[in-house]
Parts: C-alpha cells; sequence; structure tokens
C-alpha cells in the first residue's frame, strides 16, 4: 500500500527551505495559510512560481529586474558619475532604503572567497572596469560586506580601479563588522554611505 505524503509536514518541509525559517516558523506560517481564504494560497504559490522566468539580470549592472536595463539604469535622475559596487541584488534594496545614494549601481554577484572555490573570474568585475570610460564614472564607491571576504574584494576592486583615475571609495564602518549589508538598519547604512573613505 502507497504511503500518501501529510500536505501539512510537506508543506512546513518547502517553507523550512527559506533562509532563516526554522521547524516554529515554518509551522506558524503554514496554520495561517489555514486561516486565509483559499485564493491568498493561490495567490503566494502562482507569485512564486512566475518569479524565475519574470526576472532577468541587467545586462548593464547586473541586478535582478524584469526589464533590461534595469530601471535604475535608464533613470535618468539618478547620477551618472558615482557607482556603488555590490555583492548582491539584495544590498541594492538596502541601499536604496537609506535613501541616501542617488548614483548607479553594480553587483558582483557575490566576493572573492578562496575556500568556497569563488576567485575573480566569476564575478561580474570585467563589466565593472568596462564601465568606467564609457559612462564617465568618477567614483566608485565599494560597499561590499564588511567580512573577510568583503575586505579582499574591496582590495582587489581597489587595484584595479587604481590606474583608471577614478576615485575609489568605501563604506565607513556605520556597518559593524561581520554583518550583511541586506540585514544592516536604514540609518547603519546611511550613516556608512555619507562617512565612506578613500581607499
Amino acid at each position: 500500500m502507497m504511503q500518501t505524503i501529510d500536505p501539512l509536514k510537506a508543506a512546513i518541509i518547502q517553507l523550512k527551505r527559506f533562509p532563516g525559517v526554522g521547524e516554529r516558523s515554518a509551522t506558524r506560517l503554514v496554520y495561517w495559510l489555514l486561516r486565509q481564504a483559499p485564493h491568498v494560497a493561490a495567490e503566494i504559490g502562482s507569485a512564486l512560481i512566475a518569479l524565475p522566468a519574470a526576472m532577468i539580470r541587467c545586462t548593464t549592472c547586473g541586478d535582478v529586474s524584469a526589464v533590461d536595463p534595469c530601471p535604475m539604469c535608464t533613470d535618468v535622475k539618478r547620477e551618472p558619475g558615482i557607482l556603488c559596487v555590490v555583492e548582491r541584488p539584495q544590498d541594492v534594496k538596502a541601499i536604496e532604503a537609506a535613501a541616501e545614494f542617488r548614483g548607479r549601481y553594480h553587483v558582483l554577484g557575490g566576493a572573492i572567497a578562496p575556500l568556497d572555490g569563488v576567485g575573480p573570474d566569476q564575478l561580474n568585475i570585467s563589466s565593472l572596469l568596462a564601465r568606467v570610460g564609457p559612462e564617465n564614472v568618477v567614483e566608485v564607491i565599494i560597499a561590499t560586506d564588511p567580512d573577510v571576504e568583503g575586505d579582499a574584494t574591496a582590495l582587489y576592486l581597489a587595484k584595479l580601479l587604481g590606474p583608471l583615475d577614478v576615485r575609489v571609495t568605501r563604506l565607513a564602518h556605520g556597518i559593524s563588522v561581520g554583518t550583511e549589508i541586506e540585514y544592516a538598519d536604514r540609518s547603519s547604512v546611511a550613516r556608512a554611505i555619507t562617512n565612506r573613505q578613500e581607499m
């Protein structure tokens, strides 16, 4: 006789796949969904199913967007001469939430981490260097995480950018060491941008 999987347990197992969601949080979310009208779970499910096909990488900056080039790269109100280099797309959202930066972005897609097999060639670095001249970039703000990998990436980028006659700065330590930019509060991100330093 074939054993059927308990739908409740199956839903909890799937929700536990999200980062930061453990057994208790997943269980609470499943019971919350059960208290809602049936269309709520269906709408959440259909939005998640559509997500991978709907989102693409901007060929200019590497951010995740529904269009290419992304709205930030085409926004004429943004200052084109300043690029903020981040590790992940969610870092763009964190910096935007601080409402302190009005330039453009460049998403590396990670940080240099030799122990994890991630070297400079696996990152979106060559396209960053290619943007500096044609876009008349005068400053590159390196906004990598304040950890070992982020520091190594920042130093590597500073060496590459140095000969290109561009000001290279790094976010000041308004963001505490070991904190990922994605999880930093708005005031810390704003302070870090305001107090950025030459490299």
